[in-house]
């Protein structure tokens, strides 16, 4: 069944290239939305406003979300917050 924790387990892979951390250990997926129809929402933040790797991580996070079973589309939303550290999983 799609879940939020499907989701963020197959994002864990996912490195910001800065830090050389996974997205979902530094905090920075805010958010995961799902509906009925298998679409997801993924909100995120980046760790470094203007990041110019910003396209090529919200093309990473998409393309790994849409490996989950049950996902039809994927839309990742960059938020316009600073990424805070206390965020980061330990």
């Amino acid at each position: 069944m799609l879940s939020q924790e499907a989701i963020l387990e197959a994002l864990r892979p996912v490195v910001d290239p800065e830090i050389g951390m996974s997205v979902v250990d530094l905090g920075m997926i805010r958010e995961i939305v799902l509906d009925k129809e298998g679409r997801v929402e993924i909100k995120m933040v980046l760790t470094t406003p203007f990041c110019p790797l910003a396209s090529m991580l919200t093309e990473q996070v998409e393309q790994t979300a849409a490996t989950v079973p049950g996902v039809k589309e994927v839309k990742v939303t960059l938020l316009d917050e600073p990424w805070d550290p206390s965020w980061m999983k330990h």
